[in-house]
C-alpha cells in the first residue's frame, strides 16, 4: 500500500499588520455545523481504515484549509495571528466534540501552515498556500522509534542541495490523506531539520498493521518508512534546529488542548442525553456528577480563554517571525510556556474527571455500543497519552519557583 493521496525569510511584523474582517468568525458558525456531521458519522468510521474524508471535504470547501493562511495568501490568519488564537481553539474545540480524529488530523494541518509560514522563504509560503487553496491537506508527523527518520545529503548533481531519506515515522495521523507531511529527521551532525514530503510525488512503505489502538481508530495513524525519498531544497523549511524554537514549540500544545476539551464536551453531551432518555435526571447522585461535569468543561474554556491571551500579548504573530527583532527576553519564553503546560495539565485532568464522572453516570449499559460514550470515552483515553506530561509539569514548577512575585502577578 502506497499513502498516497537560499534560506531567506519572510517578512517582519510589519508586513502582517493588516486588520480582519469580522466576517472570519462565521468559520466557527461553519465549524459547528461540519462538527454536527461529524458526530453523526463517527461510528461509522470508527474503524481501522477508517477516516473522516468526507468531513475534510467539507472543510476544505468551507475555506478552513486555507483560513491558516494570512490575507495576503488568501487566508484569514486563523492561529498564525496571535489575535485570532481563541477563535482557533473554538473551532479545534468543536472538530473534536465532532470527532475527535477528525480533530486531530485538522489540528496538525494547523500547525503545519503555521510552521510553512514561519520558517519557510517567501517562494515556499506561496508555493505550500497554493497547495492548500488546492485541497492539499497537511500534517506534521515527528513521532518515531528507534529506526527515525535520517536525512543525507543527495550524492545526485541534479538534486544538489537535496537529501535523501532514510527511516520511519510512527503515528502518522492521516495517512493515505495526508499529501504534505513535515517529515523532520536528523542530519548527520545530530541537528533536527525540518523538511515537507509531497507524498503524491513519492513511494513509500505504509504498514498499517501498525496502528491497532483501542482507540482513535479513524485517525488512520499509521507507520511509514520513508527510505529512498529525495527531496529538492525547495522541500527542506528553515534552518537546522529551528522546529525546537521556544516558546512556540510548547506554546502549540494549547491546540491539542483544544481538541481534547471538544471530546469533554461530546462525553457531556452523551452522558447527559443518556440520562434523559432513561428518565434518570431527578436522581440527586445524578445531579452532583453532571454539576461536576458542567464546571470541569467552564474550568477547561476558561483554560484555554487564559492561554489564547497569553499568546496574543506575546507576540502579534505565531514564531514572532524570526527575522524581526524580538524584545523577549528568556523570562518571557519561559512564561509563555509554562501558561501553555498549565493549559495541557489542567485540560488533562478535565477530560480524565469526566470519563470518570461520565461512566459512573451510564453504567455498563452506557459503556457498550451504540452508546457513542463508548466510542467517545476510547478515543479521548488514546488521545490525553501525550508526550512529556511529567516534563510538562515540573517545568511549570520550576518556574513558579524560579520567580519572586506574589501569585497575584504570576501570570
Amino acid at each position: 500500500m502506497v499513502c498516497t493521496s537560499n534560506n531567506a525569510r519572510t517578512q517582519p511584523v510589519e508586513r502582517f499588520s493588516t486588520q480582519y474582517s469580522s466576517a472570519s468568525a462565521d468559520l466557527l458558525k461553519i465549524a459547528v455545523e461540519i462538527a454536527n456531521y461529524a458526530a453523526q458519522r463517527a461510528a461509522s468510521v470508527d474503524c481501522i481504515g477508517g477516516f473522516p474524508a468526507e468531513e475534510f471535504k467539507w472543510l476544505a470547501e468551507a475555506g478552513l484549509l486555507t483560513a491558516p493562511l494570512h490575507p495576503e495568501y488568501g487566508g484569514v490568519g486563523l492561529g498564525f495571528q496571535s489575535s485570532q488564537t481563541w477563535l482557533l481553539l473554538q473551532i479545534l474545540k468543536q472538530m473534536g466534540r465532532g470527532n475527535l480524529s477528525l480533530g486531530r488530523v485538522f489540528e496538525g494541518h494547523v500547525n503545519a501552515l503555521q510552521l510553512v509560514q514561519t520558517f519557510g522563504t517567501p517562494e515556499q509560503v506561496q508555493r505550500f498556500a497554493n497547495d492548500a487553496h488546492n485541497h492539499k491537506v497537511f500534517g506534521v508527523w515527528n513521532a518515531e522509534a528507534a529506526d527515525g527518520v535520517k536525512l543525507y545529503p543527495d550524492a545526485d548533481p541534479a538534486n544538489a542541495g537535496g537529501y535523501r531519506l532514510e527511516g520511519s515515522k510512527t503515528f502518522c495521523s492521516g495517512c493515505g490523506y495526508v499529501e504534505r507531511p513535515f517529515v523532520n529527521g536528523a542530519l548527520p551532525d545530530g541537528r533536527w531539520k525540518m523538511c515537507i514530503v509531497p507524498i503524491e510525488k513519492v513511494k513509500v512503505k505504509v504498514n498499517p498493521d501498525w496502528w491497532q489502538p483501542p482507540g482513535m481508530r479513524a485517525s488512520a495513524s499509521y507507520k511509514v518508512d520513508f527510505t529512498g525519498v529525495a527531496l529538492s531544497e525547495r522541500e527542506m523549511i528553515g534552518q537546522p534546529g529551528e522546529y525546537f524554537q521556544q516558546p512556540w514549540l510548547t506554546g502549540g500544545v494549547v491546540r491539542f488542548a483544544a481538541v481534547q476539551l471538544g471530546g469533554a464536551e461530546a462525553l457531556f453531551d452523551a452522558t447527559r442525553i443518556y440520562l434523559q432518555g432513561l428518565g434518570r435526571t431527578d436522581h440527586p447522585h445524578q445531579q452532583a456528577r453532571l454539576g461536576k461535569m458542567a464546571i470541569a468543561l467552564e474550568q477547561g474554556n476558561l483554560w484555554l480563554q487564559g492561554g489564547a491571551a497569553q499568546v496574543e500579548s506575546y507576540a502579534p504573530i505565531f514564531g514572532d517571525l524570526p527575522s524581526a527583532d524580538s524584545a523577549h527576553t528568556r523570562s518571557d519564553q519561559q512564561h509563555l510556556v509554562s501558561y501553555a503546560n498549565m493549559v495541557r495539565t489542567a485540560i488533562e485532568q478535565v477530560c480524565m474527571d469526566m470519563i470518570q464522572l461520565s461512566e459512573r453516570c451510564i453504567g455498563t449499559n452506557g459503556l457498550l455500543p451504540p452508546h457513542p460514550m463508548e466510542r467517545i470515552i476510547r478515543d479521548l483515553t488514546l488521545y490525553l497519552r501525550q508526550p512529556a506530561f511529567d516534563a510538562s509539569l515540573t517545568g511549570v514548577g520550576e518556574y513558579v519557583l524560579s520567580e519572586t512575585s506574589p501569585a497575584r502577578e504570576l501570570w
